[in-house]
Parts: C-alpha cells; sequence; structure tokens
C-alpha cells in the first residue's frame, strides 16, 4: 500500500502539467489562428483547475492504475470552433500539433531537471522519480495523442493532410473513434504504436539534452 500511495504521489505532478499544459497550448494556437471558443472558455490559462475534469482526469485514471497498473484518463473537451479560423482544414493541424509538441517540451524540460538534480548530486529518492515520471507521462501523453484516430489529435493532423474527398470520408468515422481506440486496444495496436513514436522522440530528447550534458561533462 505505501508503494502504492508512492506510485500515485509520484506521478500526481507530472499528469497534471501534462494535461494543463497540452489543452492550454491547443487553446492558445487556436486563438491566434481565429478561433477565441477554448479562450473565452478559461482554457489557455495553466492553471489545472480550468482543464481537469473529476471523473476523467483523476477517478478513472486511479482506478485503472489500482486495478490494473495502467493509467488511462482524459481532460475536460477543449471547445474548439474551426469554423472561425481563416483556414480551417490547414489551421485545425497546427492545433492538434500544438498538444503533442507542447508535451514533448514538458519531456524535454523534465529531463532537464533530472540532469540537474544528477549534476547537484540530490540523493533524495522522491524528486529524482517525480522527473522521470515527468519524461515517460508527457512521451506517452504525446504519443497517445498523436494516434490516427478520428477525434484524436493525430486524426485531425490527418484529416488536414488528406486531400478534400479523402479527408470527409474520414471525418465521417467520427461517431467511432472511441471504439476504433478500444479495439485498437485490445488487438494491441496501441502499444506498439506508442513504443514507436516513444522511441523516436525519446531520441530526439536526448539529441536535444546533450550540449547541457557535454557543458557538465566539460
Amino acid at each position: 500500500m505505501d508503494e502504492l500511495i508512492r506510485n500515485l504521489a509520484v506521478y500526481a505532478l507530472p499528469v497534471l502539467f501534462a494535461i494543463t499544459m497540452h489543452d492550454a497550448a491547443q487553446a492558445f494556437v487556436a486563438k491566434r489562428f481565429g478561433d477565441n471558443t477554448a479562450h473565452a472558455a478559461g482554457r489557455t490559462t495553466l492553471n489545472p483547475l480550468a482543464h481537469i475534469d473529476p471523473i476523467g482526469t483523476v477517478v478513472i485514471p486511479a482506478v485503472m492504475y489500482l486495478m490494473s497498473g495502467f493509467v488511462f484518463g482524459y481532460a475536460k473537451p477543449l471547445p474548439l470552433n474551426y469554423g472561425q479560423m481563416k483556414h480551417p482544414k490547414r489551421d485545425m493541424a497546427f492545433v492538434a500539433l500544438a498538444g503533442p509538441g507542447a508535451n514533448f517540451l514538458m519531456a524535454f524540460m523534465w529531463m532537464v531537471l533530472a540532469v540537474l538534480l544528477h549534476i547537484f548530486d540530490v540523493q533524495e529518492e522522491f524528486p529524482n522519480l517525480v522527473a522521470s515520471a515527468g519524461v515517460k507521462t508527457n512521451l506517452w501523453l504525446m504519443a497517445f495523442n498523436l494516434l490516427p484516430i478520428p477525434s484524436m489529435d493525430g486524426g485531425r493532423i490527418l484529416f488536414s493532410v488528406l486531400p478534400h474527398k479523402a479527408a470527409y470520408q474520414f471525418a465521417r468515422l467520427e461517431p467511432y473513434g472511441f471504439l476504433i481506440l478500444l479495439a485498437l486496444i485490445l488487438l494491441k495496436v496501441v502499444g506498439y504504436w506508442l513504443f514507436f513514436v516513444e522511441s523516436i522522440a525519446g531520441v530526439g530528447l536526448r539529441i536535444l539534452i546533450t550540449p547541457l550534458l557535454m557543458l557538465v561533462g566539460g
């Protein structure tokens, strides 16, 4: 039980920050492209309380972790009106990319923290575990949201790059997005996707952190 409580404490802050940055970034970019809906709803803020859903962000992830060790959850739906944008089909991709991009940036910041903890020889286990959890959580959330499924960020990016006819045929699958996701989870396809994307992102993070490591080594 003590280990369970510790793990929940370790992941609480990284998860809250990951969700907050993801949604706030998308709301900010949507505003820049002409859609003020999310901003008017108070979603460009970095206050986690504006983004978390009591059931989807707290209860469901905690219960799933207790039951299976697997964490799945969601934030409040982000209100977006692509019709207010100058180029809705194109701009949708930039808004969708903003969330995973913010998570990649957050993963890098957590990695920098991990390096700094090592530099200053911080021996306490908890901050080191939190920094590691921050990297893992953000890479996982980034990879998960990039799944090319309607209603997810990856699906919106795919919609933007497809030719018009194919894009709108693809969009007709959106009501079935959750069922498609569930099927891919049961078939274990999602696990392979997460591993693939996280591996690529991990290489990118190591490249970005190299100058800091060289500076420290020098």
